[in-house]
């Protein structure tokens, strides 16, 4: 069971998003929908997934109405098989309908990524922790990050703030891996220091440098190998750089901690979850237009 989202972050990219899609307001529906007129919907799993952003999708209805009752019937987290329901909603039917787009789009995007991420755990099978990146949508960061971690998976750093990562371009700046190392120490102490390194010589420099982290970025296997022989236990090793599923169970063995993968979140196709809205009142007569 992943951590609880706290409201907090996600209740404005839902009134945001509601916004956007519903803008002065929802003019089928209030065309077309008598006043007063009762629903409930059904979500449907139409494909194997794992679950991820109920409490999301549950805060795009009570935005819209909050008469709207939203009861889930799985867990963010939870694997489920196709034509599982996983959550009925039910209240005012122009809610609902005016709701439906967006809390979909939250619970597939959420689900796909978690999906997608669970796929990639397995393949591990524990012998390496599968870690996220940045590569997030803008402003769903997030969301994603905890769709992420719904699949078992585990998160980086949440953004530049958090943590300490010398890339190639820190390092040409700085003029060397040690000055670039010495600058971090120096600006963010405390914090571990991860060093990318695309050679063998720059997994050297960091070891020297005194990297808490080596980050071994688009290195071939063999290569890889051997800097997991040069480090020996002096730093973590983390892989990066066109991992694929497919490549997963071969990476796992060459003794690095971890390896992150940035499709789990910018790659990952969206779940197939449906919303079966029926009335659960008779529609009043409507009066002919005069």
């Amino acid at each position: 069971m992943p951590d609880r989202l706290d409201p907090a972050v996600y209740r404005d990219v839902v009134r945001r998003a509601l916004a956007e899609d519903v803008g002065a307001g929802d003019i089928t529906t209030r065309a077309i929908v008598p006043p007063g007129l009762a629903g409930r919907g059904t979500f449907v799993v139409e494909r194997p997934c794992v679950v991820a952003g109920l409490d999301v999708a549950h805060a795009v209805f009570t935005e819209i109405d909050a008469a709207v009752r939203f009861t889930a019937s799985a867990r963010d987290g939870d694997r489920v098989e196709a034509n599982a329901i996983i959550a009925t909603v039910s209240g005012p039917a122009a809610a609902l309908l005016t709701a439906e787009r967006t809390a979909l789009n939250f619970l597939q995007r959420l689900s796909g990524i978690a999906s997608l991420t669970r796929a990639f755990v397995d393949a591990a099978a524990g012998a390496i922790t599968i870690l996220d990146t940045r590569k997030t949508t803008p402003t769903l960061r997030a969301l994603e990050k905890y769709a992420v971690r719904c699949g078992g998976a585990t998160s980086h750093r949440a953004g530049l703030f958090d943590a300490v990562l010398i890339k190639d371009n820190h390092i040409r700046i700085a003029g060397s891996v040690a000055a670039a190392v010495a600058r971090a120490r120096a600006g963010a102490p405390g914090l571990p220091v991860e060093v990318e390194a695309q050679s063998l010589s720059h997994v050297q420099d960091a070891l020297d440098a005194g990297a808490d982290i080596v980050m071994l970025d688009n290195l071939s296997d063999g290569m890889m190998r051997e800097a997991v022989r040069q480090i020996d236990g002096r730093a973590r090793v983390e892989i990066s750089g066109g991992v694929t599923l497919a490549r997963i169970p071969a990476l796992a063995t060459i003794g690095a901690d971890s390896v992150s993968v940035g499709a789990l979140t910018h790659s990952a196709p969206a779940a197939d979850i449906s919303l079966d809205i029926e009335c659960s009142s008779p529609s009043p007569k409507i009066s002919p237009a005069r």
